[in-house]
C-alpha cells in the first residue's frame, strides 16, 4: 500500500501553519475535558465516596495538565531520545541551536516524558486543594486514550514513528511528494512497513479507552482508589510493549541490550507500578482510607 499524500499543514494564516498535530493535540485536550467533566458529575460512580474535584476545580486541573503534557512531553523527548537538545542550550553555535530545546514546532514529544509532566501536575494540584491524590488520578486515567488516539492518527499523517519492514498485505511504503518535497528523500525507504501509529492508535486509544469505560461504569472501580489508574498504566504499558515488536526503533538506539527498544524500556516501571496500584485496591474495602 502506498502512504496516502496527506499535508501535514491543515491550513495556512499568513504566514502560521495550522498543523493537524496541533489540531490533534486541542481535540484530545477538550474532548478529555469534557470526559472527565461528565466523570466529576456523576456522584454514582463514586459511591460510597465522591467525586475528588468540583467542575470548577476540574477547569484549573485543566490547565495545570495541559502544561504537564507539553512540558513533560517535551523534556522528555531530548531526555530519552535527544539529550543532546540540553548540551545545545550552552554550547550550541548560535541562537536557533541553542533554542532548539524549546522550538516545539519543530516536533519530538515523548508520551512517557508527558505522562511524567501529568503526574507532576496531579500531585501538585492534589497537595494545593487538599484533594484525595488516587482518586483524582483516578479521573484523569480514563480520558488519556483520547489524546492517545489523536495523537497517533497525527503521527500517522506526518508519515512518522513508522513500523519495521513487513510482508504483510497491509504493508505501507512511507513516500509521498509531501514528504520527498520536505525532506528531499523518504527517510522511512521504500520498503513496506507496519503502519504502527494506527496500530497505536486502535490499542492504546480505542480498545484501552473501552476497557476503562468498562471499569468505571460496569465495574465501579471507582469506588477503590487507585485500581483504574492502575489499569491504565498496565494496560498502556503492555499494550506499547507490545506494539514496539513492530515498530522502527528510534534513530541511534536500533541495538539497545537483550533486544529492548527505549518505548520497552520506559513501559515495563509503569507495567509494574500498575500491577501494584490494581493489588492494592483490589486488596481494599471500597471504604478504605487512601493512603
Amino acid at each position: 500500500m502506498q502512504f496516502p499524500n496527506i499535508d501535514p499543514v491543515w491550513f495556512n494564516i499568513g504566514p502560521l501553519e495550522i498543523r493537524w498535530y496541533a489540531i490533534a493535540y486541542v481535540a484530545g485536550i477538550v474532548l478529555g475535558w469534557w470526559y472527565a467533566n461528565r466523570l466529576a458529575r456523576n456522584n454514582a460512580i463514586w459511591q460510597p465516596r465522591k467525586p475528588p474535584v468540583t467542575t470548577l476545580q476540574l477547569d484549573d486541573l485543566v490547565l495545570w495538565v495541559t502544561l504537564g503534557i507539553i512540558l513533560g512531553g517535551r523534556f522528555g523527548y531530548a531526555l530519552f531520545y535527544k539529550p543532546s537538545l540540553y548540551a545545545d542550550v550552552f554550547t550550541g553555535a548560535d541562537w536557533g541551536e541553542r533554542l532548539a530545546l524549546f522550538r516545539l514546532w519543530d516536533g519530538g514529544m515523548s508520551f512517557h516524558g508527558g505522562l511524567i509532566g501529568v503526574t507532576l501536575a496531579i500531585v501538585w494540584f492534589a497537595r494545593r486543594n487538599k484533594v484525595p491524590l488516587l482518586s483524582l488520578g483516578d479521573l484523569v486515567a480514563p480520558v488519556v486514550p483520547l489524546g492517545l488516539f489523536f495523537g497517533r492518527i497525527a503521527n500517522f499523517i506526518n508519515g512518522e514513528l513508522w513500523g519495521r519492514p513487513t510482508d504483510a498485505p497491509w504493508g505501507m511504503v512511507f513516500c509521498n511528494d509531501t514528504i520527498l518535497d520536505l525532506y528531499g528523500q523518504c527517510p522511512a525507504g521504500l520498503v513496506p512497513r507496519h503502519p504502527s501509529q494506527l496500530y497505536e492508535a486502535a490499542l492504546e486509544g480505542i480498545v484501552l479507552a473501552v476497557v476503562l469505560w468498562l471499569a468505571v461504569f460496569k465495574g465501579r472501580l471507582l469506588a477503590k482508589p487507585g485500581y483504574v489508574t492502575g489499569i491504565f498504566l498496565f494496560g498502556y504499558g503492555l499494550a506499547r510493549a507490545s506494539l514496539e515488536t513492530v515498530r522502527q526503533p528510534d534513530f541511534g538506539m536500533e541495538n539497545l541490550p537483550l533486544g529492548l527498544t527505549m518505548g520497552m524500556m520506559l513501559s515495563i516501571p509503569m507495567m509494574i507500578i500498575g500491577a501494584w496500584l490494581i493489588w492494592r485496591a483490589w486488596s481494599r474495602p471500597p471504604a478504605a482510607a487512601e493512603g
